[in-house]
């Protein structure tokens, strides 16, 4: 049994003999093995995964800690036979998951057997990562970083939003991503002021640049986001960047053990409130990042639980003024042992091309 399922089977609550896991990411947290189609069922004695013809040859080759079974026949039989043999009564599934649809399915597939909301069991257990999961999004931020150094070289007036964005997600591509983390952000001029802005097909405008991407690599993500300037910057401009930039890093400098994602907000929050551009940070100073590009803890004004060893947090204060231009800095963090670790590993002074 691997150390995922061995976490999960222990947090079986009482009551509740298995656990029906439907949600792709979450079957790959447990089994190391992507699939989209089937079923990973934890028990107390054993667990599998139960996928058709299409994966079942590669499932037993990558899957692991599991027994591979391919759903053949009546699933209700199949799942019938293998509850029997573990002494299953009790199901929980994935209600955050499940549509009503799909689980009006499984109450007639898994009839005569109670079935019991799991809530946030998985996620729970995610939230906090081992040391190969961090691991793992340090790859894939290595990932963004080099695409980050050469999209500088690629962008130029004549190139668009949309072309930008695309080559950032060919060129982490061919590093090894899997895909990208969500629809890339690359806005540019007064749009820059949209902090979910999504690109343009339009020739690049002056002044602030604002790209947020990240890589999805071995099943984790990255997130970063970096600003910088088509053209020069002027005075006001720069102010601006460096008021970010300040409350970015001593948000950092602040990142430990127990402290909570509502004290890092307001340090960052009262930097630049204290400036012209009170109320011009709108959103919450980050978010955890995993398998899913948004996951607890939320760094936020309303999240008063301490930070744990294995959060992986998202660091990005931004400024967006109203139809003129807006920036933000992002960096990731992971609570260690001996510590926090910053690690975004890519220049953020303000570049002019």
């Amino acid at each position: 049994m691997n150390m995922h399922l061995k976490k999960a089977t222990e947090a079986l609550p009482e009551g509740m003999d298995a656990l029906l896991v439907t949600n792709n990411r979450n079957q790959r947290w447990l089994s190391g093995f992507n699939f989209e189609d089937g079923y990973v069922l934890v028990t107390r004695k054993t667990s599998y995964l139960l996928t058709d013809s299409r994966y079942i040859e590669a499932a037993e080759k990558g899957a692991q800690g599991v027994t591979v079974l391919q759903m053949a026949g009546k699933r209700s039989d199949m799942f019938r036979k293998i509850f029997e043999e573990n002494g299953v009564k009790t199901v929980g599934f994935e209600d955050t998951w499940v549509t009503v649809a799909a689980y009006e399915n499984l109450k007639k597939t898994l009839a005569g057997f109670e079935l019991i909301p799991a809530g946030k069991l998985l996620e729970n257990i995610r939230e906090t990562k081992d040391d190969d999961e961090i691991d793992r999004i340090i790859a894939a931020q290595r990932i963004a970083e080099k695409a980050f150094e050469h999209i500088l070289g690629f962008i130029s007036p004549d190139r668009t939003e949309q072309e930008v964005a695309l080559e950032l997600e060919f060129y982490m591509r061919s590093l090894g991503a899997e895909g990208t983390s969500f629809p890339t952000i690359a806005v540019s001029g007064s749009a820059s002021a949209l902090p979910h802005g999504v690109p343009r097909p339009i020739k690049l405008e002056k002044g602030f640049f604002t790209m947020d991407y990240g890589a999805l690599y071995e099943g984790y993500c990255s997130d970063m986001t970096r600003t910088v300037v088509i053209g020069k910057a002027d005075e006001e401009m720069k102010t601006l960047y460096n008021t970010v930039l300040s409350a970015q890093l001593a948000a950092e400098e602040a990142i430990a053990e127990g402290v909570t994602g509502a004290a890092l907000d307001k340090i960052a929050r009262d930097i630049i409130d204290a400036t012209a551009y009170k109320g011009c940070f709108g959103h919450s100073l980050g978010h955890g990042v995993g398998m899913y590009i948004h996951e607890a803890p939320g760094v936020s004004g309303g999240n008063t639980a301490g930070l744990k060893v294995g959060h992986v947090i998202t660091i990005e204060p931004g400024i967006y003024v109203k139809g003129k231009y807006g920036c933000r800095i992002e960096d990731m963090a992971a609570i260690r042992k001996n510590g926090a670790e910053i690690l975004t590993k890519c220049p953020k002074h303000l570049i002019e091309l």
